[in-house]
C-alpha cells in the first residue's frame, strides 16, 4: 500500500463549477497513482453527485453543502488521517481549510491564488468579508508548513502576506501535450476566443466592448465565448446592446475535447481577468499555437511573455486592448511569430514534471525538517525562464 494523500478542495472535476484548481488535482492525482500513492479528494456534494466514486485512481469523497462542508472537514480529515504516513495537500483558492490547526499529519499548502479585495466583486459583502478574514489567518495557521505557489505572482502575494520566502516553492501547472496540439490548418476567420469560467472578476465585459472597436477595423472578426458561469447572461445582454449578437457565439459549458477544438479555431485568445494564480488557459491556448492578449496583472504576466508569446496590456485600458487585438488579427506575419513563440513556451510545461516536483516535496515534508533544506532545489521557475534552457521541442506554426 502506498502513501495516502488527502487532498482538500471544495470541488472535483465533475462539479458543474469545476475550473483550473480541479483540473490541477485531476492531472496530478493521475501522476500520483502512477507512482504508487493513494490520493483521496475531500470535496462538497452537488445535485446528482454520488457520495463517493473513483476518477482514474483518485478516490473522491463528497459530503455537505458549501456551508456544512467546511464545518464537517475536521471530522472527515480525522477519519482519513488515521492511516500511517498520510499527508494533506490543501488547495488554497477559496476559503482556507486551516488544516494545520486540527490535523496531526504533515500539511502542504498549494496556493493557486488568494482573493484579497477582489472577493468583494465575486460574492456578497458578508461572504467576501469572511473570506478576507480567513485569508488573514494564513500566515499564523500555516507558519511552519511548506507552500507550493503555481506562479511567481502567487509566491509574491504569499510573501506580502507574511509567509517566509524560504517556505515557498514555485511549481507551475502542467499541460497535456497529447490533447493540446496545433490545428492542421490556421483559422480562416479572424476569431477572438475567451474560454474558462465566466465570472465577474474575469472582466470579460471589456473584451465584448473591445470587439465593437475591433470590428471597425476588421469587420469579419468574430468573438467566441466558451464556458459557463455567473457572468454568462450579463455578457449575452451586453453583446446584444452593442449590436454584436450576430458576431458573437456563446457555447456554454463544453467538455475538454470540444474546448480544444474551439481553441484550434481561434486566431488569438484574450484574458482580461483582474487577477489569476497562473492563467492555465493561456498555456492551453499556447500549446495549440494560439497567442494571447492579456491584462498585465498578477499571474497573467507570468504566463505571457511580452511580445514573444502574446501581448500584455494595462488592465482596463480598452483602447490598448482593442489595438492589440486588431494588430494580431490584421497581420498574419505577426500572428505566426507570436504563435511560434507561444508553442515553444508551452512545450516546457508538463504534468509529469510538475507532479514529480510535488512528490519530491511530499517525501521531503515527511522527513521534517529536511524540507526546508531541499525546497529551493525543487523550484521550477528559474530553469523555465533561463534563456539558455532548451524546451522539450520547438516547431514552426503555420
Amino acid at each position: 500500500m502506498g502513501r495516502k494523500l488527502i487532498i482538500l478542495n471544495e470541488r472535483d472535476m465533475r462539479h458543474p463549477w469545476a475550473g483550473g484548481a480541479e483540473l490541477h488535482i485531476a492531472q496530478t492525482a493521475r501522476q500520483f497513482v502512477h507512482q504508487g500513492y493513494e490520493p483521496v479528494l475531500l470535496c462538497t456534494r452537488f445535485p446528482g453527485s454520488a457520495v463517493e466514486d473513483m476518477q482514474d485512481g483518485l478516490r473522491v469523497r463528497r459530503f455537505g453543502n458549501r456551508l456544512t462542508y467546511y464545518l464537517m472537514m475536521p471530522f472527515i480529515v480525522g477519519q482519513e488521517a488515521r492511516t500511517p504516513g498520510a499527508v494533506i495537500i490543501e488547495h488554497l483558492n477559496k476559503v482556507p481549510f486551516c488544516s494545520p490547526a486540527y490535523a496531526r499529519v504533515p500539511v502542504i499548502a498549494l496556493a493557486h491564488h488568494l482573493f484579497g479585495w477582489t472577493a468583494f466583486q465575486q460574492v456578497p459583502f458578508p461572504v467576501a468579508a469572511g473570506v478576507l478574514a480567513c485569508e488573514q489567518m494564513i500566515p499564523w495557521v500555516y507558519r511552519r508548513r511548506p507552500f507550493v505557489a503555481v506562479s511567481p505572482s502567487t509566491r509574491d502575494d504569499l510573501i506580502a502576506r507574511g509567509i517566509p520566502p524560504q517556505h515557498i516553492v514555485v511549481i507551475p501547472n502542467g499541460l497535456d501535450h497529447d490533447l493540446y496540439v496545433p490545428p492542421a490548418q490556421p483559422p480562416k476567420t479572424p476569431t477572438v476566443l475567451v474560454f474558462g469560467r465566466l465570472e465577474p472578476y474575469k472582466r470579460i465585459d471589456m473584451i465584448v466592448q473591445a470587439m465593437k472597436r475591433v470590428r471597425g477595423s476588421v469587420p469579419s472578426a468574430r468573438l467566441l465565448v466558451v464556458g459557463a458561469g455567473r457572468g454568462l447572461e450579463p455578457l449575452r445582454q451586453l453583446a446584444a446592446e452593442l449590436g454584436l449578437t450576430e458576431a458573437t457565439t456563446f457555447t456554454g459549458f463544453v467538455d475538454e475535447a470540444a474546448k480544444v477544438r474551439y481553441i484550434q479555431q481561434a486566431t488569438v485568445v484574450v484574458n482580461t481577468s483582474e487577477k489569476e494564480g497562473w492563467g492555465l488557459t493561456v498555456l492551453e491556448a499556447n500549446a495549440c499555437g494560439v497567442p494571447t492578449i492579456a491584462s498585465d496583472v498578477p499571474g497573467l504576466r507570468d504566463a505571457v511573455l511580452q511580445n514573444e508569446t502574446g501581448v500584455l496590456v494595462p488592465h482596463g485600458d480598452l483602447e490598448r486592448l482593442s489595438t492589440a487585438i486588431t494588430a494580431v488579427l490584421s497581420s498574419d506575419t505577426e500572428r505566426q511569430r507570436l504563435a511560434a513563440g507561444a508553442r515553444a513556451w508551452a512545450l516546457q510545461f508538463s504534468w509529469e514534471r510538475s507532479s514529480k516536483h510535488v512528490m519530491d516535496l511530499i517525501e521531503a515534508t515527511c522527513e521534517s525538517p529536511r524540507w526546508t533544506d531541499v525546497i529551493r532545489s525543487l523550484d521550477m521557475w528559474q530553469p523555465l525562464t533561463d534563456p539558455t534552457a532548451t524546451p522539450v521541442r520547438r516547431e514552426a506554426i503555420g
